[in-house]
């Protein structure tokens, strides 16, 4: 099995075996073109592999794990780390490797229920603290906050938990197409959904509040980029961001696919198409 989990985890790093999407090497190759675009380089690759499970069927082996994928980056003076985790499913058939392919959100060991001791309620007036939301971004980038539901899509559930750690104020409980908010064992549709989320942003008057803007050198650290992979109008993804390249423009944290400090454009990622829209969004502080 050790063998066979670090064969997979080598197809990962140096492209060797062809997935239904794209080989790792491609995967890698579309970075370093992305890189390149913003006169930045990859100076080193790393790979870990984690087994999530193991099934046999006749004569098929079934794995499902996690590959921590690690890239330094140099730009300009700058160098900083950019770090993801790919879901995947693999299947051998008599020890030989017939099919690898990235899942769409990862397999649960543990799916841990909120137990939220505060109660929702709407203050009058916050200051949205950036700093403790990317604090919180980068303590739980990979990880899950047993304290809130795991989503299988777990995106917006965590810009949600990384804007309430920045202060900002849950409201609307109980009605869950109201507000933004989560308690006991509901949420809010805002909460957990990527396009309800967007919405809430874009419309909000109290409480936890934004102002699109037009260029993602205008967000800080802290600030939400909603994601419209097909371009149709309904948002899929949401991240938030956590630091800036040298040129000034958003690296950002976020779950489902989980990442770190991964540059904002996510043109590498296999979500991405020519039609992709964003939209930017600016927190406010509510006085």
């Amino acid at each position: 099995m050790k063998e066979q989990l670090q064969r997979l985890l080598q197809n990962r790093v140096d492209g060797s075996v062809a997935d239904h999407n794209e080989s790792g090497c491609a995967k890698i190759e579309k970075k370093k073109e992305q890189c390149s675009t913003r006169s930045a380089e990859i100076i080193k690759t790393n790979g870990t592999g984690r087994l999530k499970t193991k099934q046999e069927d006749g004569y098929y082996t079934i794995f499902h794990y996690d590959v921590h994928m690690q890239y330094l980056i140099k730009q300009k003076s700058l160098i900083y780390m950019e770090e993801e985790i790919e879901h995947r499913r693999a299947v051998f058939y008599q020890d030989q490797l017939i099919e690898d392919e990235e899942m769409d959100y990862p397999v649960d060991e543990e799916n841990p229920f909120p137990v939220m001791e505060e109660d929702v309620e709407y203050r009058s007036s916050y200051q949205y603290d950036r700093l403790k939301a990317a604090q919180y971004a980068e303590k739980w980038w990979n990880s899950y906050n047993p304290a809130y539901k795991k989503f299988e899509v777990d995106c917006t559930n965590f810009i949600s938990q990384c804007l309430r750690a920045g202060g900002a104020p849950m409201r609307g409980y109980p009605g869950r197409g109201k507000g933004w908010w989560m308690q006991n064992s509901n949420w809010s549709y805002s909460w957990a959904v990527a396009n309800s989320l967007r919405w809430y942003l874009s419309s909000s008057s109290s409480g936890l509040r934004a102002k699109k803007v037009g260029d993602p050198q205008e967000l800080d650290i802290g600030d939400v980029i909603c994601y419209d992979f097909q371009g149709d109008g309904r948002y899929d993804h949401n991240t938030i961001v956590t630091g800036k390249d040298a040129n000034g423009m958003p690296l950002v944290n976020a779950h489902t696919y989980n990442s770190r400090m991964r540059y904002w454009a996510y043109e590498d990622s296999s979500a991405y198409t020519p039609n992709i829209q964003y939209s930017f969004f600016k927190v406010m502080d509510d006085r």
